[in-house]
């Protein structure tokens, strides 16, 4: 792997303020939660999608078992260009969404018993995968899983590292031998406070995961 190939995913955005200082990182994709159970659930916050996005930073919509009806109204009111799915989406789902020409992210919690067959029948209708850790939330739990689980992963399909990534972890990301390796999503250890960015943090994290 190489600096030109590793992507930085922000999640859970939620003020304004805070996303423009992020954006000037140059972030690749900005995520942003439409579940309501997530203490990062955007809910009135419509001025956030002013901020002007510079090109090569994308704007992700992140949801959980949520109508592909109402995806796709999120998506035509607020301009995203991919959606994360992290529910239990089916194959099915993930095609109609694709079709519709949109880029698809699903997630998967890997836990110890995690089974990497049943992602074949996601494959062809999916752009990316997300690995995230176990827990009793959808996401955002703020733990990490067994990177060593990933050596199992043989598909084409490229996909995101999420789970209880921190600062710490740079060099430890940069030694990964994983060829499908895309990128990683940052969250809930780069935070003040649910949603708020530490952006002097994250700043750190883009500038020392960029350097090799």
């Amino acid at each position: 792997m190489t600096e030109s190939n590793l992507k930085i995913k922000v999640c859970g955005m939620k003020y304004s303020e805070n996303l423009e200082e992020l954006l000037l990182l140059k972030p690749d994709y900005v995520g942003f939660i439409f579940y309501e159970k997530s203490p990062r659930y955007i809910t009135t916050q419509w001025a956030v999608f002013s901020s002007v996005f510079q090109q090569g930073t994308r704007k992700v919509g992140v949801f959980v078992d949520e109508e592909g009806s109402n995806i796709l109204q999120k998506v035509t009111e607020l301009g995203l260009d991919m959606v994360q799915l992290h529910g239990q989406e089916t194959p099915q789902m993930c095609h109609e969404l694709k079709d519709a020409g949109l880029e698809v992210m699903k997630a998967f919690r890997l836990e110890a018993d995690f089974d990497f067959g049943q992602l074949e029948e996601y494959a062809q209708m999916c752009d990316y995968f997300l690995f995230d850790a176990g827990g009793p939330n959808p996401g955002g739990n703020g733990v990490r899983f067994n990177w060593e689980m990933l050596q199992k992963y043989t598909l084409d399909v490229p996909f995101f590292l999420s789970g209880g990534i921190e600062l710490s972890h740079v060099e430890e990301i940069k030694a990964l031998r994983l060829p499908k390796l895309y990128g990683v999503d940052l969250n809930s250890k780069f935070e003040i406070q649910p949603g708020l960015k530490d952006i002097d943090k994250l700043q750190r994290f883009f500038q020392e995961i960029r350097s090799y």
